[in-house]
């Protein structure tokens, strides 16, 4: 299920986003970038559309996943 992004608490997002960025097996390529600019970065692709918050029920988790 998709949860909208815009529903969350800024604080509770900023709290979904860095604990994907900081999740081991997160690549970022060759460039090294801070925490708080791969959370700026993350947040564009949620407002833009790219990707989306996602919530399994079966698993009880939550992700951030390309939207294709």
């Amino acid at each position: 299920m998709i949860i909208p992004w815009q529903n969350l608490e800024p604080q509770t997002l900023n709290n979904l986003i860095e604990y994907f960025v900081l999740r081991e097996g997160t690549d970022y390529g060759l460039q090294e970038k801070s925490l708080q600019e791969k959370v700026n970065d993350v947040k564009l692709q949620l407002e833009n559309g790219s990707v989306a918050l996602f919530w399994s029920q079966l698993h009880e988790t939550i992700d951030i996943k390309l939207i294709k």
